[in-house]
C-alpha cells in the first residue's frame, strides 16, 4: 500500500509541474481555448430546438446553473489534465459530475458539509481540492444498509424523505473513501482527508440532499452512490471545489 501510495503522488505531482512546463501549460491553455471559443457571434453552446421551452429550460441550465461561460473552460483544461474519466464536485450548486473527456455521464444531485469547507482535523468540514478513490466498500450490499465502521451489521436505514435533519449522520449503501493529493491542503499532518475519513457515501436524510448537510463527507442518494459505485474505479480523480 505504502508503494501504490508513493506512486500515486508522484502521478499527480508529475499532473501539477505540467503548469511549469512553458510547452505544455500553453498546449493546455491552447486546447481549452480551442475547445470553448466563444464570441459575440459564436455562442459557446448553441441549443436547437423547436419546443420553446424544453429550449428555455436547457438554456437555463447551461447558463445559469452550470454557468458554462465561466466553468467549462476550467473543466476542459482539468480534462486534459487528468485524462479520462473524473469526479468534479461543484459545492457552490451541491451537484457533482462524472465527466469522460470532457463529457457529463452523469450528474448528482449532492449534500457537503452543513460546516462550509475546510481541511481541519475535527472541523467537520468538506475539504477542498484534489483527491481521488482510495478503497471502495460495500459490494453486493443492499440499497440503504447502514455502515459503522465501514461495516455493515445488517441494520437497514429508514430513509426520509423530508427535509428533516436527525441525530444521526448514517453511512448507507456505499462508502468511497477519498484520499487527498495535495500536501498541505488536505493531505497529511492535521488536514488528512483520508484520517478524517472523508467519504462519498449514501445517506439516510435524502430529503436534504441539494444543500449543505452532511459532517464532512458528500452524501449521495443510495440508488445514485450504488449506481456510481459500480461506474468508478480505485484512483479516480476526485476534484472538490
Amino acid at each position: 500500500e505504502a508503494m501504490n501510495s508513493r506512486l500515486r503522488n508522484e502521478r499527480y505531482v508529475d499532473f501539477d509541474q505540467m503548469e511549469y512546463e512553458p510547452i505544455i501549460a500553453s498546449a493546455l491553455d491552447i486546447y481549452a481555448d480551442e475547445m470553448t471559443y466563444h464570441n459575440e457571434l459564436k455562442e459557446i453552446i448553441n441549443i436547437d430546438c423547436t419546443n420553446e421551452e424544453i429550449k428555455s429550460t436547457l438554456n437555463t441550465l447551461y447558463k445559469s446553473v452550470l454557468n458554462i461561460d465561466f466553468n467549462l473552460y476550467g473543466w476542459c483544461r482539468t480534462m486534459c489534465k487528468y485524462g479520462d474519466y473524473f469526479l468534479y464536485v461543484d459545492i457552490g450548486s451541491q451537484k457533482m459530475y462524472h465527466l469522460k473527456k470532457g463529457t457529463v455521464l452523469k450528474e448528482y444531485v449532492v449534500s457537503s458539509s452543513i460546516y462550509g469547507t475546510g481541511s481541519a482535523r475535527n472541523s467537520l468540514k468538506t475539504p477542498l481540492g484534489k483527491h481521488e478513490i482510495f478503497k471502495k466498500i460495500g459490494d453486493n450490499l443492499p440499497k440503504n444498509a447502514i455502515l459503522k465502521g465501514r461495516k455493515w451489521n445488517g441494520a437497514i436505514a429508514n430513509i426520509i424523505s423530508e427535509e428533516i435533519d436527525t441525530d444521526y449522520d448514517h453511512v448507507t449503501s456505499r462508502i468511497l473513501w477519498l484520499d487527498g493529493l495535495e500536501l498541505g491542503k488536505n493531505k497529511g499532518n492535521d488536514v488528512d482527508s483520508r484520517s478524517r475519513y472523508i467519504y462519498i457515501h449514501g445517506t439516510a436524510e435524502e430529503g436534504l440532499l441539494g444543500k449543505p448537510a452532511s459532517d464532512g463527507c458528500i452524501r449521495m442518494y443510495n440508488s445514485d452512490v450504488i449506481e456510481l459505485y459500480d461506474l468508478v474505479d480505485l484512483q479516480t480523480p476526485v476534484l472538490i471545489y
